[in-house]
């Protein structure tokens, strides 16, 4: 048994946000049904690919494990037909469109709702639905860049003197779908108890402001608009990145005790009686910075690590080679092996990091081919049909 295996999606998304969101409910062990435009995902193309034959690429894969596939042209009446004769039975519907193109192909919230009052109907969109909150930006289409950069992530990521900076992996799209998860749960908790459905609206702007937390409140308290420092934190010292011989560490001795073990190690005990408390630290960071600096750019990253382990939260700047090799990684289930439709070999991808004791998530099926389940899922539809006929 897994915690979701009773529950049905009907997954109308593409690209990342709204598969990386179902994906999320599908490793839970929902039924999650993909339907797809004609021609399917914009995405299933995208690179990369590990042979030429392959039905698609890794893009699709890493977001798309564990679904079903089905292909619908919802401008067509009977694919429409189709469409809602599976929403009588599902439990959510999960999509990512502009605000309003559910309404253009008759099929809104309302629409939905008539026909299953439980349903949980959960949208991503750049900047919300009207149906919480109403707005001129809705209806604009939005991306991860767009997110962080009006969310005020771009503008605190980066070193003090470069540009704003967006954050490498995507978490305009990947924040705001897991928040549309959580919404998802807390919806069918609630149907759970008294039978009755609802909308949930995620909006990837509100999603970066949300993740930017610290800067809200460092304006509401200080009047000042916090912007890039590179590696450091604006209130613990030190808590920053150092090069080390081959390579970088990050240390985070911000605590009292940490800070003494740190000075310990680097053989400064001077270091820990001069300054004793966080407001000396912070006073005087930059020549403090200077000095950790000095220590670890004689050593090896593995050495600093070694030396510091079990009294100083420390680790080395790893890349994703790094992370392959890691023995934790494995232990953890982090990386998992799945088939690659034309290529002779498996790949791998990001394991599931929800851990249940009782109901453990399965991440270990490949992305569907395009429509590579019609008939299982409108075969039953339509054998119901004939039945009721």
């Amino acid at each position: 048994m897994q915690a979701l295996d009773d529950v049905r999606v009907l997954d109308l998304t593409q690209v990342l946000a709204g598969p990386y969101c179902t994906m999320l409910l599908a490793d839970l062990g929902a039924d999650v049904v993909k339907i797809e435009r004609p021609g399917g995902d914009l995405i299933r193309p995208n690179p990369p690919f590990v042979s030429d034959d392959d039905a698609y690429g890794g893009y699709f894969q890493s977001v798309n494990r564990g679904k079903r596939s089905l292909e619908l042209d919802l401008t067509d009446e009977g694919d429409r037909a189709d469409f809602l004769g599976l929403v009588e039975d599902a439990d959510v519907v999960v999509e990512n469109f502009r605000a309003g193109t559910m309404e253009r192909f008759d099929l809104a919230y309302e629409t939905l709702r008539e026909r299953n009052p439980e349903l949980v109907y959960a949208s991503i969109r750049g900047f919300g639905d009207p149906r919480t909150g109403e707005t001129d930006r809705q209806g604009q289409p939005s991306f991860d860049l767009i997110a962080q950069a009006l969310g005020g992530v771009m503008e605190i990521t980066g070193q003090p003197d470069g540009p704003p900076t967006k954050v490498g992996p995507g978490i305009g799209d990947l924040f705001t779908a897991t928040l549309n998860a959580v919404g998802v749960l807390a919806a069918l908790r609630h149907r759970d108890r008294t039978g009755e459905g609802q909308y949930v609206d995620t909006a990837m702007y509100d999603a970066m402001i949300s993740m930017c937390e610290r800067a809200v409140y460092q304006h509401s308290y200080t009047g000042e608009v916090p912007t890039r420092r590179g590696n450091a934190h604006p209130t613990l010292f030190p808590y920053n990145a150092f090069e080390a011989a081959d390579g970088h560490v990050v240390i985070a001795a911000f605590g009292d005790n940490h800070w003494r073990a740190l000075c310990e190690a680097m053989d400064r005990p001077d270091l820990a009686a001069e300054y004793p408390t966080t407001a000396d630290r912070l006073d005087n960071r930059e020549s403090l910075r200077e000095e950790i600096a000095e220590w670890t750019a004689a050593l090896p990253a593995a050495e600093i690590c070694d030396r510091l382990e079990g009294s100083v939260p420390c680790a080395p700047v790893q890349d994703v080679s790094d992370v392959f090799e890691d023995p934790h990684v494995h232990a953890r289930d982090m990386l998992v092996k799945v088939d690659q439709p034309g290529a002779d070999e498996a790949v791998t991808i990001a394991g599931s990091p929800i851990k249940l004791s009782e109901t453990p998530p399965e991440p270990g099926e490949r992305a569907p081919l395009l429509d590579e389940h019609r008939e299982e899922l409108l075969g039953d539809e339509r054998e119901a049909v004939d039945a009721d006929d």
